[in-house]
């Protein structure tokens, strides 16, 4: 019974908590490669499963992963091993929040990418902790603008990947799923557990169902003259 019980609530959250951060950076590295020129060299760093793959697939596509067995180049960012300025483009989708150098590693992309290439990287701003213990930055559009220009780079551009409406949303989701249902081992006084269990219910399903109308809300409204993004994307050049 337990299990089907987590099974339902798992398939409700998949419905209702369609994240709208995954939608903007599949659409934002869409528009990248939609600008790239054919016969192009393009390079996937830190790609894991190559989840992008596809919107690549009328270039060459080379991925490199410390991480990934099935990578190209099972490597370390900050030493690829291939030749000075053998890839137009790079991408690097969410990280450099991974790297204990970040600017070591922008420094070897910008080796490896050929002049006038262009590099697209998003990269969280508020975030959660992941893939402990590889989780070592967060980073404001001043600190990507500083690594990036320090590195070799020209920054064409630094945007929010969403809006505040899927900060929001992200914040609501993760109160959802922190607040606990039971109290028993957090107050002693039976009366504060009677009055609290309740409200951390109503709290949980009030919060869940918010943040499943701001995600969407986000994908119509991208609010960016308030608030803060969840991530950052970045457009630069090597010059």
């Amino acid at each position: 019974m337990k299990r089907f019980i987590k099974s339902i609530k798992t398939k409700i959250e998949q419905y209702l908590l369609q994240n709208s951060s995954r939608v903007y950076l599949y659409n934002c590295n869409q528009e990248f490669a939609s600008h790239i020129k054919p016969g192009s060299l393009v390079l996937d760093a830190g790609a894991g499963d190559a989840p992008y793959q596809e919107l690549f697939a009328n270039f060459q596509y080379e991925t490199a992963d410390k991480f990934t067995s099935s990578c190209n180049y099972v490597c370390d960012l900050v030493a690829i091993p291939v030749k000075d300025e053998r890839f137009d483009y790079i991408v690097c989708n969410q990280v450099l929040e991974h790297l204990p150098e970040p600017k070591q590693a922008l420094k070897e992309l910008c080796r490896v990418l050929k002049t006038g290439g262009e590099i697209i990287c998003t990269t969280p701003f508020f975030y959660e902790e992941h893939l402990q213990p590889y989780d070592f930055y967060r980073y404001t559009q001043f600190g990507n603008s500083y690594l990036f220009q320090e590195a070799g780079f020209k920054i064409e551009k630094i945007e929010w990947l969403e809006g505040y409406l899927g900060t929001l949303a992200y914040q609501l989701e993760g109160a959802y799923k922190s607040l606990p249902i039971s109290i028993n081992s957090l107050a002693k006084n039976w009366l504060i557990i009677i009055v609290l269990s309740p409200f951390f219910i109503f709290c949980k399903v009030l919060f869940l169902l918010l943040s499943a109308i701001l995600y969407r809300l986000d994908l119509i409204i991208k609010l960016t003259s308030h608030g803060y993004p969840k991530n950052y994307v970045i457009v630069a050049k090597k010059t």
